[in-house]
Protein backbone atom coordinates (compact mmCIF):
# COMPACT_ATOMS: atom_id res chain seq x y z
CA UNK A 1 0.00 0.00 0.00
CA UNK A 2 1.06 2.92 -0.99
CA UNK A 3 1.74 6.01 1.73
CA UNK A 4 -0.40 9.12 1.68
CA UNK A 5 1.05 11.94 0.77
CA UNK A 6 1.44 14.52 3.55
CA UNK A 7 3.59 17.05 2.09
CA UNK A 8 1.85 20.48 2.54
CA UNK A 9 0.10 21.78 -0.89
CA UNK A 10 0.15 25.46 -2.74
CA UNK A 11 -2.66 25.92 -5.37
CA UNK A 12 -1.34 28.12 -8.64
CA UNK A 13 -3.87 29.14 -11.02
CA UNK A 14 -3.84 29.89 -14.36
CA UNK A 15 -6.38 31.08 -16.74
CA UNK A 16 -4.67 30.45 -19.83
CA UNK A 17 -2.78 27.27 -21.97
CA UNK A 18 0.13 29.52 -22.29
CA UNK A 19 -0.07 30.47 -18.41
CA UNK A 20 -0.83 26.78 -17.30
CA UNK A 21 2.42 25.72 -20.13
CA UNK A 22 4.43 28.21 -18.39
CA UNK A 23 4.08 26.83 -14.88
CA UNK A 24 3.97 23.20 -15.75
CA UNK A 25 7.64 22.27 -16.29
CA UNK A 26 8.62 22.85 -12.92
CA UNK A 27 6.43 20.49 -11.65
CA UNK A 28 7.95 17.13 -11.18
CA UNK A 29 6.03 13.72 -10.79
CA UNK A 30 3.39 14.82 -12.13
CA UNK A 31 -0.02 13.37 -11.68
CA UNK A 32 -3.73 14.35 -13.00
CA UNK A 33 -6.53 14.65 -10.19
CA UNK A 34 -10.00 15.42 -10.87
CA UNK A 35 -12.55 17.19 -8.72
CA UNK A 36 -15.57 15.21 -8.33
CA UNK A 37 -17.39 18.28 -10.52
CA UNK A 38 -15.04 17.87 -13.61
CA UNK A 39 -12.55 20.80 -12.57
CA UNK A 40 -9.02 18.78 -13.31
CA UNK A 41 -5.80 19.86 -11.78
CA UNK A 42 -2.46 18.36 -11.83
CA UNK A 43 -0.12 17.75 -8.58
CA UNK A 44 3.67 16.95 -8.14
CA UNK A 45 6.50 18.05 -5.75
CA UNK A 46 8.50 21.58 -6.60
CA UNK A 47 12.26 20.71 -6.20
CA UNK A 48 14.34 22.84 -4.26
CA UNK A 49 10.72 23.27 -1.69
CA UNK A 50 9.03 21.46 0.64
CA UNK A 51 5.29 22.28 -1.54
CA UNK A 52 3.50 20.05 -3.37
CA UNK A 53 2.25 22.07 -6.55
CA UNK A 54 -1.72 22.20 -7.56
CA UNK A 55 -1.48 23.54 -11.32
CA UNK A 56 -5.06 24.48 -13.13
CA UNK A 57 -6.16 26.13 -15.82
CA UNK A 58 -9.74 28.05 -14.85
CA UNK A 59 -10.62 29.76 -17.92
CA UNK A 60 -11.04 33.17 -18.36
CA UNK A 61 -13.00 35.84 -16.07
CA UNK A 62 -13.22 37.02 -12.36
CA UNK A 63 -16.26 35.43 -11.51
CA UNK A 64 -15.34 32.07 -13.18
CA UNK A 65 -12.02 32.05 -11.09
CA UNK A 66 -13.99 33.10 -7.41
CA UNK A 67 -15.92 30.18 -8.00
CA UNK A 68 -13.41 27.38 -9.20
CA UNK A 69 -10.82 28.69 -7.15
CA UNK A 70 -13.40 28.61 -3.76
CA UNK A 71 -13.93 24.69 -5.21
CA UNK A 72 -10.02 23.43 -5.55
CA UNK A 73 -10.06 25.25 -1.79
CA UNK A 74 -12.40 23.19 -0.32
CA UNK A 75 -10.94 20.04 -1.98
CA UNK A 76 -7.12 20.29 -1.68
CA UNK A 77 -7.07 22.44 1.64
CA UNK A 78 -4.23 24.71 0.50
CA UNK A 79 -1.51 26.20 2.33
CA UNK A 80 -1.14 29.18 0.19
CA UNK A 81 -3.13 30.23 -3.55
CA UNK A 82 -0.96 32.02 -6.56
CA UNK A 83 -2.71 33.31 -9.65
CA UNK A 84 -0.31 33.45 -12.19
CA UNK A 85 -0.59 34.59 -16.26
CA UNK A 86 -0.08 37.60 -18.25
CA UNK A 87 -1.17 41.46 -18.20
CA UNK A 88 -1.57 44.89 -19.28
CA UNK A 89 0.82 47.24 -18.21
CA UNK A 90 -0.84 50.63 -16.16
CA UNK A 91 2.44 52.40 -16.38
CA UNK A 92 4.87 53.43 -18.85
CA UNK A 93 8.40 52.52 -16.08
CA UNK A 94 6.31 49.07 -16.41
CA UNK A 95 7.37 47.38 -19.57
CA UNK A 96 6.80 43.97 -21.70
CA UNK A 97 8.45 40.82 -19.90
CA UNK A 98 8.47 42.91 -16.57
CA UNK A 99 6.53 41.31 -13.66
CA UNK A 100 4.08 42.94 -11.01
CA UNK A 101 3.33 41.15 -7.78
CA UNK A 102 0.13 42.65 -6.29
CA UNK A 103 0.13 44.34 -3.43
CA UNK A 104 -3.46 44.61 -2.98
CA UNK A 105 -5.91 43.63 -5.91
CA UNK A 106 -9.03 46.03 -7.43
CA UNK A 107 -12.15 44.67 -8.68
CA UNK A 108 -12.18 47.85 -10.83
CA UNK A 109 -16.30 47.45 -11.22
CA UNK A 110 -17.76 47.99 -8.08
CA UNK A 111 -19.98 51.40 -7.71
CA UNK A 112 -23.30 52.77 -8.32
CA UNK A 113 -24.83 54.49 -11.29
CA UNK A 114 -27.00 57.58 -10.37
CA UNK A 115 -28.39 60.39 -11.71
CA UNK A 116 -25.30 62.16 -11.00
CA UNK A 117 -23.56 59.24 -12.70
CA UNK A 118 -21.23 56.63 -11.76
CA UNK A 119 -19.96 57.16 -8.08
CA UNK A 120 -17.10 54.13 -7.44
CA UNK A 121 -17.08 51.78 -4.95
CA UNK A 122 -13.68 50.49 -4.37
CA UNK A 123 -13.10 46.93 -3.17
CA UNK A 124 -9.54 45.84 -2.73
CA UNK A 125 -7.83 43.08 -0.80
CA UNK A 126 -4.68 42.95 -0.10
CA UNK A 127 -2.08 40.30 -0.69
CA UNK A 128 -0.76 37.99 1.81
CA UNK A 129 2.19 39.90 4.28
CA UNK A 130 4.59 36.91 4.03
CA UNK A 131 4.14 36.20 0.41
CA UNK A 132 4.74 39.65 -0.83
CA UNK A 133 8.07 39.75 2.11
CA UNK A 134 9.25 36.21 0.07
CA UNK A 135 8.51 37.68 -3.08
CA UNK A 136 10.63 40.74 -2.25
CA UNK A 137 13.27 38.58 -1.02
CA UNK A 138 13.04 36.60 -4.03
CA UNK A 139 13.33 39.22 -6.40
CA UNK A 140 16.15 40.41 -5.22
CA UNK A 141 18.05 37.10 -6.38
CA UNK A 142 16.19 37.11 -9.58
CA UNK A 143 18.88 38.11 -12.30
CA UNK A 144 16.70 38.06 -15.63
CA UNK A 145 13.43 39.45 -14.54
CA UNK A 146 12.30 42.92 -12.97
CA UNK A 147 9.92 42.83 -10.77
CA UNK A 148 7.27 45.50 -9.23
CA UNK A 149 5.40 45.37 -5.81
CA UNK A 150 1.99 47.08 -6.85
CA UNK A 151 -1.74 47.27 -7.17
CA UNK A 152 -2.93 44.80 -9.99
CA UNK A 153 -6.41 45.72 -11.41
CA UNK A 154 -8.77 43.35 -12.03
CA UNK A 155 -12.25 43.79 -14.24
CA UNK A 156 -14.25 41.79 -16.84
CA UNK A 157 -12.69 43.63 -20.27
CA UNK A 158 -9.95 43.08 -22.32
CA UNK A 159 -8.32 46.76 -22.38
CA UNK A 160 -6.78 47.31 -26.19
CA UNK A 161 -7.38 51.31 -25.68
CA UNK A 162 -6.03 53.41 -23.87
CA UNK A 163 -7.99 56.48 -24.63
CA UNK A 164 -11.60 54.16 -23.26
CA UNK A 165 -13.94 55.39 -20.93
CA UNK A 166 -12.32 52.30 -19.12
CA UNK A 167 -9.04 53.38 -18.99
CA UNK A 168 -9.90 57.03 -18.09
CA UNK A 169 -12.01 55.00 -15.05
CA UNK A 170 -8.92 53.11 -13.87
CA UNK A 171 -6.69 56.70 -14.32
CA UNK A 172 -8.89 58.53 -12.02
CA UNK A 173 -10.06 56.08 -9.62
CA UNK A 174 -7.26 53.36 -9.11
CA UNK A 175 -4.78 55.34 -10.62
CA UNK A 176 -1.56 53.26 -8.42
CA UNK A 177 -2.18 50.19 -10.11
CA UNK A 178 0.74 48.64 -12.05
CA UNK A 179 -1.25 46.43 -14.21
CA UNK A 180 -5.02 45.20 -15.49
CA UNK A 181 -6.12 41.50 -15.38
CA UNK A 182 -9.37 39.58 -15.24
CA UNK A 183 -9.03 36.99 -12.33
CA UNK A 184 -7.15 38.12 -9.47
CA UNK A 185 -9.77 39.37 -7.36
CA UNK A 186 -12.02 36.52 -7.96
CA UNK A 187 -8.87 34.43 -6.59
CA UNK A 188 -8.30 36.93 -3.93
CA UNK A 189 -11.64 37.26 -2.59
CA UNK A 190 -12.12 33.30 -2.32
CA UNK A 191 -8.61 32.63 -0.70
CA UNK A 192 -9.97 35.86 1.88
CA UNK A 193 -13.59 33.77 2.04
CA UNK A 194 -11.92 30.78 2.87
CA UNK A 195 -10.52 32.23 5.73
CA UNK A 196 -6.54 32.24 7.23
CA UNK A 197 -5.43 31.97 3.40
CA UNK A 198 -2.45 33.43 2.15
CA UNK A 199 -2.71 34.69 -1.70
CA UNK A 200 -1.02 36.72 -4.03
CA UNK A 201 -1.31 37.13 -7.82
CA UNK A 202 2.04 37.22 -10.13
CA UNK A 203 1.44 39.07 -13.27
CA UNK A 204 3.89 39.39 -16.46
CA UNK A 205 3.53 42.09 -18.33
CA UNK A 206 2.46 40.80 -22.02
CA UNK A 207 0.84 44.32 -23.38
CA UNK A 208 0.47 47.92 -22.74
CA UNK A 209 -3.39 47.92 -22.46
CA UNK A 210 -3.62 50.03 -25.31
CA UNK A 211 -4.04 49.16 -29.34
CA UNK A 212 -1.15 47.70 -30.18
CA UNK A 213 -1.99 44.76 -27.74
CA UNK A 214 -2.63 42.83 -31.01
CA UNK A 215 0.78 43.44 -32.37
CA UNK A 216 2.30 42.55 -29.11
CA UNK A 217 0.50 39.05 -28.76
CA UNK A 218 1.51 38.16 -32.13
CA UNK A 219 4.92 39.33 -31.57
CA UNK A 220 4.95 36.42 -28.66
CA UNK A 221 4.94 38.38 -25.66
CA UNK A 222 2.68 36.41 -23.99
CA UNK A 223 4.97 33.04 -23.82
CA UNK A 224 7.38 35.41 -22.45
CA UNK A 225 5.25 37.38 -19.79
CA UNK A 226 4.26 34.21 -18.91
CA UNK A 227 7.34 32.29 -18.76
CA UNK A 228 8.70 35.59 -16.12
CA UNK A 229 5.70 34.84 -13.97
CA UNK A 230 5.91 31.62 -13.28
CA UNK A 231 9.65 31.94 -12.83
CA UNK A 232 8.65 34.35 -10.05
CA UNK A 233 6.19 31.91 -8.43
CA UNK A 234 8.50 29.50 -8.30
CA UNK A 235 11.35 32.02 -6.62
CA UNK A 236 8.61 32.85 -4.35
CA UNK A 237 7.52 29.01 -3.76
CA UNK A 238 11.37 28.07 -2.50
CA UNK A 239 11.95 31.36 0.01
CA UNK A 240 8.33 30.74 1.53
CA UNK A 241 7.60 27.65 3.87
CA UNK A 242 4.73 26.29 5.23
CA UNK A 243 3.29 27.08 8.37
CA UNK A 244 4.71 25.91 11.46
CA UNK A 245 8.29 26.13 9.72
CA UNK A 246 11.01 28.90 9.72
CA UNK A 247 14.50 29.29 8.36
CA UNK A 248 16.02 28.56 11.50
CA UNK A 249 13.38 25.78 12.70
CA UNK A 250 15.60 23.01 12.93
CA UNK A 251 18.05 24.29 15.73
CA UNK A 252 18.57 27.49 16.92
CA UNK A 253 22.00 29.42 18.49
CA UNK A 254 21.47 27.85 21.72
CA UNK A 255 21.11 24.09 20.70
CA UNK A 256 17.56 23.91 21.35
CA UNK A 257 15.82 21.81 18.71
CA UNK A 258 12.54 22.94 17.51
CA UNK A 259 9.40 20.39 17.48
CA UNK A 260 8.26 18.43 20.55
CA UNK A 261 10.85 18.20 23.18
CA UNK A 262 11.77 18.59 26.84
CA UNK A 263 14.83 20.63 28.12
CA UNK A 264 16.18 19.38 31.37
CA UNK A 265 19.65 21.40 31.45
CA UNK A 266 19.66 23.16 34.77
CA UNK A 267 16.93 20.86 36.42
CA UNK A 268 16.34 17.76 37.73
CA UNK A 269 13.49 15.12 36.49
CA UNK A 270 12.22 11.97 38.80
CA UNK A 271 10.80 9.52 36.49
CA UNK A 272 10.78 7.79 33.53
CA UNK A 273 11.49 9.53 29.97
CA UNK A 274 11.04 7.67 26.78
CA UNK A 275 11.52 9.47 23.59
CA UNK A 276 13.95 8.59 20.60
CA UNK A 277 17.70 9.67 19.06
CA UNK A 278 17.35 12.40 16.82
CA UNK A 279 20.86 12.77 16.15
CA UNK A 280 24.28 12.84 18.21
CA UNK A 281 26.65 15.43 19.63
Amino acid sequence: MSVPETRPIVLVLTALPVEYAAVRPYIEGRKERVHPNGTRVEVGSLPGSPWQVAVSELGVGAERAAALATRLIEWLKPEAVFFTGVAGSLKDDIPLGDVVVGTQVYDIHGGKQTDEGFKVRPKALPSSHALEQAARSAARDLADVRVHFAPIATGDVVLADSGSDIARHIETHYNDAGAIEMEGSGAANAAHLSGHLDALVVRGVSDRANARKAQADAGGSQQRAAAHAASVTVAVLRKHLPRGRSADSEEDPQGRHDGDHIDFRGGVFHGTVVGKRTGTR
